[in-house]
This record gives structure tokens, C-alpha cells and sequence, in this order.
């Protein structure tokens, strides 16, 4: 989606920290979203990006917090989960069909290649 993206993860270990994979996953892509920003000399996205607070200005590519995540637990909710994010570009009106959204992973589960997406195969059953 242009403002926001939707992230399906399955953990590899049996144990772990969600936050330690987002950050992993945050942390470079703000710093490249910062500098594609700076090299493209996108002022005014800078700007929208740059947090304010006292005297202090962060760049924050990702709203503050945690964000907004669901455990999903059976083959059931994963596969609805998927179909909700393959659809949300159609809904919104952006194109016609899912593996038409660039930045979705429905290419890919499609079998289209190449896709700037890649996904692990994973077994549902």
C-alpha cells in the first residue's frame, strides 16, 4: 500500500523475540528509506517523516510503537490473513487484480517470476 504495509511472519525458531525480528526488519529499511529520500532530494518527504520532539528531530519511517499484530495460530486465519493482504490494493482501487500490485506477494504465490518480492514456501497442512 502506499502509506503502510502488512508483514506475514513465521518465526523460524521454535523460540523467540517478535520485537527483535521487527526491528530486524525496521531498522534497515528506515535507513534506506532515509537515504533513497536524501539522494532523490525528496525535501518534503524528509520532513513528513521527521519527528519533533524538544529539541531533538528523529526520522521515523515507522508510526511509533509496537504497530498492529495478530498471532495467528491455524492454516485457516494464515490463509485468510494472505487473502485480506492480496486484496487490500483492489479494494482501495490501485488495480484491478492482486499479482497487479508491484509490491504484493501475490505474484510470487502466483508462480510469476521475476518479483521484487520473494517469499518462503511454507505447508500449511
Amino acid at each position: 500500500m502506499p502509506e503502510h504495509v502488512h508483514l506475514l511472519i513465521l518465526p523460524r525458531q521454535p523460540v523467540y523475540e517478535m520485537r527483535r525480528i521487527l526491528a530486524a526488519i525496521k531498522s534497515p529499511v528506515s535507513r534506506h528509506a532515509k537515504k533513497f529520500l536524501i539522494e532523490a532530494g525528496e525535501v518534503d518527504w524528509l520532513q513528513r517523516l521527521t519527528a519533533r520532539h524538544c529539541d531533538r528531530e528523529t526520522f521515523r519511517f515507522w508510526q511509533p510503537g509496537g504497530g498492529f499484530d495478530s498471532n495467528l495460530w491455524s492454516a485457516t486465519t494464515i490463509i485468510a490473513a494472505m487473502e485480506y493482504i492480496h486484496v487490500n490494493p483492489v479494494r482501495r482501487g490501485l488495480v484491478q487484480r492482486p499479482i497487479d500490485w508491484t509490491w504484493s506477494s501475490a505474484a510470487a504465490h502466483a508462480g510469476r517470476s521475476p518479483v521484487p518480492l520473494s517469499i518462503d514456501p511454507v505447508d500449511l497442512n
